[in-house]
């Protein structure tokens, strides 16, 4: 049931992949288009961000989760190593529901 969704979007991707380079000669965009197109990529990741943080099965994720991920996006703004960001982040989360933060 869920491979046929894995593949459509496995092939999707894969098309916009060779789709880039095929039409990068043929397809001039204006300095504007470019921007917007840079600021859509910004919002639709801060969206995806948003939506794994905040939200689990429908409902509200606790706000444990979210704190971890807001000291992760600190240590990463800090430019602290991947796997330092990462450790940092899973361990503050951890620590928070252990203390009993959903």
């Amino acid at each position: 049931m869920t491979l046929l969704p894995i593949l459509v979007l496995a092939l999707g991707t894969y098309g916009f992949r060779v789709a880039g380079p095929l039409l990068s000669e043929r397809l001039r965009l204006s300095a504007r288009v470019q921007d917007l197109l840079s600021l859509a990529t910004i919002a639709m990741l801060a969206a995806l961000v948003a939506t794994s943080t905040l939200v689990a099965q429908g409902a509200f994720a606790g706000g444990a989760r979210a704190v971890g991920v807001l000291v992760g996006a600190v240590l990463a703004w800090r430019q602290a190593p991947f796997i330092v960001v990462v450790m940092v982040a899973a361990a503050t989360a951890a620590g928070l529901r252990l203390m009993g933060v959903p």
